[in-house]
């Protein structure tokens, strides 16, 4: 199994590529596979730090989506507490970061990354404007 999980990709998936190629065409500068908070061993996938923006960009399977995952039918008791841990340290993710003033975007990695990155664009823009006191 250690061979297993260690050929599964956890970054640079075809998902946040292709979201990362459309903020890049759009002129949008950012960091990948950053610490958004020092000392907090999770990573964003992508960051925009002077904005305080996290995007992730989280896989069905690993992550639970209620579209798509469906409990393994092999290994259950090993893999249905992994999912929800990684579901539960999401969501303290998420918690730390608002307490330190980023906003979090999530996505899935089944959405289409058009629209995804218009939403991240459309959100770092607006908080770059209120850093720089337009708006």
């Amino acid at each position: 199994m250690r061979r297993n999980m260690q050929a599964i990709k956890s970054s640079d998936t075809g998902p946040e590529k292709a979201v990362r190629s459309l903020l890049h065409a759009d002129g949008l500068r950012y960091r990948v596979g950053r610490r958004p908070l020092p000392g907090l061993r999770r990573t964003a996938d992508i960051v925009f730090g002077p904005t305080k923006v996290a995007v992730f960009i989280d896989g069905c399977y690993w992550h639970g989506c209620p579209d798509h995952y469906t409990l393994p039918k092999t290994n259950s008791g090993y893999w249905s507490p992994k999912i929800e841990g990684n579901r539960l340290r999401d969501r303290d993710t998420d918690a730390r970061l608002l307490a330190a003033g980023w906003l979090i975007l999530r996505f899935w990695e089944h959405e289409d990354p058009a629209v995804c990155a218009d939403k991240i664009a459309d959100a770092v823009r607006t908080r770059r404007r209120r850093r720089l006191g337009g708006g």
